[in-house]
């Protein structure tokens, strides 16, 4: 992103309601600036989706306020994953997406992401462009000319065909799945989806009531999925985030199966039906694994910077269809435009399918290195990689690791802080170069402080 951004990060506009950040004046002014840059001559429509906390009835209402001051028509789904209203934006051929959502944060979190009319995230230009509108004094247009709203009441509906469609409609019977719906975004699509395609489904964390979002269940909490697969004797868990667009799963023993994992099953998935076309697109924060097991298949491994964001610039650059991160957020762009945790599990499943084994059985094609990753503290942020003590002190463990281990210096992009990864396959030798560098690192900070 540009240095110009004032509102707009990785991941749309977040920030803690109430705090000051996000006020409903500030929303007001979004959505009147968005409504000014997509408008076009005639009526403009703008579809709004939210997930399910309980700041999202007032984010709908403000936004939907400065849309149609601008006059734009505005169409609302209600609570809807996000990659719903990417899908949703182009079937209702929509000239954008608004999905009101903070993701994984806890509920007093809410923040705004933008879709283009192809269900795309904004190009930073239409961003930069909404940023010049926010510095404008609001005006409202004439009266004959407010935008006016319309709820879709079949949203929810078409968003489960088309998640049942991009797996071919794969037949699930005879399989026990316990979704953890993160008391977000899919507590309804998701058991559909699944129901309708055959599987006997068991619920964990589908009772939103506000406030309850991840808390203590989704992909960033599993705990609660491995007992319920356990106690259940299911045959495998699906863990989504509070908006939808992420996803873990469990396999029948209770072993979490993470997004480097099923990255690799959906990587020879492709590749032995030779659509893979290309690589995979992984982060920084890849597995070395991974690498290590998609060599061996000869698929190669591109990483790009942490966020789903650069994982889809890779993507479009190279012409590749699949990436994603350790986290869950998957891209399959063979079948859509965005990462979706629905859309990526049953891809997953049609593997499985295909492979005929069990999740258990198709991980183990992988082996994840150990990884240890120390955070220390700064006074201010800085840029450690160029203090000479810390760049001898990397050349060395570099030599120690040699080429079964990597280091990883990253800078938070939030806190005055630097993460020091370090993977490798022996676990003791990690650890012990993971808290020598982080040694060197902080007595360096120090030093060049005083």
């Amino acid at each position: 992103m540009t240095q110009e951004k004032q509102y707009f990060g990785t991941d749309g506009i977040r920030g803690r309601v109430g705090s000051g950040v996000i006020t409903p004046e500030f929303l007001l002014k979004l959505g009147w600036a968005a409504g000014q840059v997509f408008a076009k001559e005639g009526r403009s429509q703008i579809l709004i989706g939210k997930d399910t906390r309980i700041s999202g009835y007032m984010f709908e209402a403000v936004l939907e306020a400065g849309l149609s001051a601008a006059g734009c028509d505005i169409l609302l789904v209600g609570p809807m994953p996000t990659p719903a209203v990417a899908y949703l934006t182009r079937a209702f051929h929509a000239d954008a997406g608004i999905v009101i959502s903070a993701s994984h944060n806890p509920y007093y979190d809410n923040g705004i992401k933008f879709f283009s009319e192809d269900g795309a995230k904004l190009p930073d230009e239409v961003e930069l462009a909404i940023e010049a509108e926010l510095a404008k004094d609001m005006t409202t247009a004439e009266s004959h000319l407010l935008g006016k709203a319309l709820r879709i009441d079949d949203a929810g509906g078409r968003y489960v065909e088309f998640c049942k469609s991009t797996s071919g409609y794969l037949n699930l019977e005879g399989l026990h799945v316990v979704l953890d719906c993160a008391h977000g975004a899919t507590y309804d699509v998701a058991p559909k989806v699944f129901r309708e395609l055959g599987a006997k489904v068991s619920l964990v964390g589908a009772q939103p009531d506000g406030l309850n979002i991840n808390k203590g269940v989704g992909s960033t909490h599993p705990a609660s999925l491995q007992r319920a697969v356990l106690e259940l004797e299911a045959d495998l868990g699906i863990a989504f985030d509070g908006d939808g667009d992420r996803v873990l799963m469990v396999d029948h023993e209770g072993e979490l199966v993470d997004g480097d994992e099923l990255l690799f099953l959906l990587a020879i998935h492709l590749h032995n039906q030779n659509r893979l076309q290309g690589g995979v697109v992984g982060t920084l924060m890849t597995n070395l694994g991974l690498e290590v097991a998609l060599k061996k298949e000869g698929i190669e491994l591109v990483r790009a910077q942490v966020g789903d964001r650069y994982v889809m610039e890779q993507l479009h650059q190279r012409g590749w269809v699949l990436g994603g991160e350790n986290s869950g957020h998957l891209v399959c762009k063979h079948v859509t435009t965005t990462g979706d945790g629905i859309v990526a599990a049953l891809q997953v499943l049609c593997a499985l399918k295909a492979a005929d084994q069990t999740l258990s059985q198709a991980k183990s094609g992988m082996r994840k290195f150990p990884q240890v990753m120390i955070n220390v503290q700064m006074p201010t942020k800085m840029d450690v990689q160029v203090l000479p003590e810390v760049q001898a002190e990397l050349e060395a463990q570099a030599r120690v690791l040699g080429d079964s281990g990597r280091i990883l210096l990253r800078p938070s992009g939030t806190e005055p802080l630097v993460r020091i990864m370090v993977e490798g396959e022996d676990i003791g030798q990690v650890k012990r170069c993971c808290e020598r560098l982080a040694s060197v690192v902080k007595a360096a900070v120090e030093a060049s402080t005083v």
